[in-house]
């Protein structure tokens, strides 16, 4: 049984139609081409069906009760970013890293928002993992 979920920049929308989709578009280093393209390649002829269920593509849940705790980390300069936010719906722990692009981290390892990015992901894995009882240092 999943006790939590930690997503990264997740793509979670397959509609392409927030407003950071269309703000980033050609300008993120994964801007709405690059999503398009993935999400026909995972979707196949179900590409656009209006009945796509949740499983296929989580934003278009209208129930996430069920699901274990998430902890969401998102650039505030990325495509993904309000599809993040609207996934989170003040029930996660959610992260929008200020003028971070999609994988900054990744390409900036050293920078200091890399850095607290990473930390706090860390003390978030840290008290889910936890055993129940024992208190985090």
């Amino acid at each position: 049984m999943p006790i939590g979920q930690l997503l990264l920049c997740p793509m979670l929308d397959d509609r392409g139609s927030t407003f950071s989709s269309h703000q980033m578009a050609g300008i993120d280093v994964w801007d709405r081409t690059s999503n398009t393209t993935a999400w026909q390649a995972a979707l196949g002829d179900r590409f656009e069906a209006v009945d796509l269920p949740p499983y296929a593509a989580p934003d278009r849940a209208t129930d996430l009760s069920g699901l274990p705790p998430a902890y969401i980390d998102v650039g505030s300069a990325e495509t993904f970013r309000d599809e993040d936010v609207a996934y989170a719906g003040g029930q996660a722990e959610l992260h929008v890293w200020p003028g971070a692009y999609h994988g900054f981290d990744s390409f900036a390892p050293a920078a200091a928002l890399s850095r607290d990015a990473r930390e706090a992901r860390t003390r978030r894995l840290r008290r889910v993992l936890a055993r129940p009882g024992s208190e985090e240092t």
